[in-house]
């Protein structure tokens, strides 16, 4: 009986894992989230190239985002405390503070022609390992008022790749260092997700390097 009650408390573990590795749409699990793919606009572009803005094709076919249940669990747990929030930097927030995604899942062929444009394993992953959100643990974020959709200023645009995108870069206006901590805080110490030191907007999940590697394009 000993034997058989361990056998069925780890197959419950290792059951319980694989779901935690499930692909969802957040969509379902956080009602409110705002979707908006950059990589499914045709007008994206990396901020910050060598030789200028540079133009990249309409990568995703369309605005639907997918990720880990485990990673949609936790930015749950982020935006139900960020609908609490009513006052904050000098600003009244009727309806609370939301969560803005602009990329989760990224397929593994977006991220070879990532690679193409931006050769630089500093802001772009080298898809010869694959990046976190090839295997759906890492997702691109931002906030927003919810009552109006209206985004909180952040220290640059996203994929901005400049020292001045850094958790540590200082050289802002109080009140833009006061929103990139409110992002921190609460995906770290609520959520329980790990920064990405180089980007402020980039968070995912501890052991994401450890889920697959996925190549399929969304419909």
């Amino acid at each position: 009986m000993k034997y058989l009650f361990l056998l069925i408390f780890s197959s419950a573990l290792l059951f319980a894992q694989d779901g935690d590795e499930e692909f969802v749409n957040p969509k379902d699990i956080i009602p409110k989230v705002v979707i908006d793919l950059r990589y499914s606009s045709p007008d994206h572009s990396f901020l910050s190239l060598p030789q200028g803005d540079v133009a990249l094709p309409k990568f995703y076919t369309a605005n639907e985002c997918l990720m880990t249940y485990k990673l949609a669990k936790a930015l749950k747990l982020a935006q139900d405390s960020l609908m609490n929030i009513r006052n904050f930097n000098g600003n009244f927030y009727p309806e609370g503070i939301g969560i803005k995604i602009w990329d989760g899942y990224r397929p593994r062929a977006v991220q070879y022609l990532l690679f193409e444009v931006y050769p630089n394993p500093a802001y772009v992953a080298d898809p010869a390992s694959g990046s976190k959100h090839n295997r759906g643990g890492a997702v691109d974020i931002t906030l927003i008022d919810l009552a109006t959709g209206e985004e909180l200023q952040m220290p640059t645009e996203f994929d901005d790749f400049s020292n001045q995108a850094s958790h540590t870069y200082t050289s802002l206006p109080a009140h833009v260092i006061n929103n990139r901590d409110l992002l921190k805080n609460v995906m770290v110490n609520v959520a329980g997700l790990l920064i990405y030191g180089a980007e402020w907007w980039h968070y995912e999940v501890p052991g994401a390097s450890t889920y697959p590697l996925r190549d399929f394009q969304m419909k």
